[in-house]
C-alpha cells in the first residue's frame, strides 16, 4: 500500500458495467506492508507498476502492489520524476535490450536507433528503408502486425518487424532509477493535477494533447 503520485501510462477499460481504476505507474511511501514482503518496510520511498488487471493507481492509497515490480527510490529521484519509469521507460529498455539486442553497457556493436512512428506509420513504409539486417520494434503489437510477423519468419526475411510485450522487471527498474540518480535520464513532465482534478488530467492525455508524463497528486 502507497501514497504518493501517479501517473497516466496506460488504463483498463470495463465492459458490462464493470468499472476499473486507471493508473499502472506509482511513486510514493509505502504505508503498510504484507506478511511476506522481505525488502520493504513502512516508511519507505518507492515506485512501482500496478498490476494492470487487478490493480489501479488513481486513488491515495494504492493497494495490491507486487514486491516483484517495486523498486527503493533514492532521495535524489523525486516521485514525480520516478513515476515516468515503470511502463515508459521498462519499454524503450526492452525494446532496446531484448529485440533491439542492444549491450547498454557499451561491449557490444554500435547500432543506429530511430525512434519514430508515433503516428502509426505502416511496416511498408520502413521495410524499403532498412538496411539489410534492420529491425523494427513494435510496441503496440496487433493481430495484422502479428501475422506479418510469422510471415518475414516463413520467408527467412532479414528484415524484421519484431513485436514487444512489456515484461516488467525490478533489476531493469532499478537500472533505470540508477540512471536518474546520476543524471543520464531525465523523465519529461508535461504537466500535474491534484487528485481531485483526475478527470481534467484523464482528458487532456484522452485527446492527445500531452507531451510527457501528466501526473496526479493526491
Amino acid at each position: 500500500m502507497q501514497r504518493g503520485q501517479h501517473s497516466f501510462s496506460s488504463s483498463s477499460k470495463g465492459e458490462g458495467g464493470m468499472h476499473f481504476l486507471t493508473c499502472i505507474d506509482v511513486a510514493g511511501e509505502a504505508v503498510k506492508v504484507g506478511p511476506g514482503v522481505k525488502n520493504f518496510k513502512a516508511g519507505d520511498k518507492v515506485v512501482a507498476k500496478v498490476n494492470t488487471l487487478t490493480g489501479g493507481g488513481l486513488v491515495e492509497l494504492a493497494v495490491t502492489i507486487m514486491e516483484s515490480v517495486t523498486v527503493a527510490r533514492p532521495p535524489e529521484v523525486s516521485a514525480a520524476t520516478a513515476i515516468g519509469l515503470p511502463v515508459a521507460g521498462l519499454t524503450a529498455h526492452q525494446a532496446l535490450t531484448q529485440p533491439g539486442g542492444i549491450k547498454l553497457d557499451g561491449s557490444g556493436q554500435q547500432a543506429n536507433i530511430l525512434i519514430t512512428a508515433a503516428s502509426g506509420i505502416p511496416w511498408s513504409t520502413f521495410e524499403p528503408n532498412l538496411s539489410a539486417n534492420g529491425k523494427v520494434i513494435d510496441i503496440t503489437p496487433t493481430l495484422s502486425s502479428l501475422l506479418r510477423v510469422a510471415l518475414k519468419k516463413l520467408t527467412f526475411s532479414k528484415k524484421q518487424l519484431m513485436p514487444l510485450f512489456l515484461s516488467p522487471k525490478a533489476d531493469n527498474l532499478e537500472y533505470l532509477i540508477k540512471l536518474v540518480k546520476e543524471g543520464k535520464l531525465k523523465t519529461i513532465i508535461d504537466s500535474k493535477y491534484p487528485l481531485v482534478l483526475a478527470e481534467d488530467a484523464w482528458a487532456k492525455i484522452s485527446n492527445g494533447h500531452a507531451t510527457g508524463k501528466i501526473i496526479v497528486e493526491p
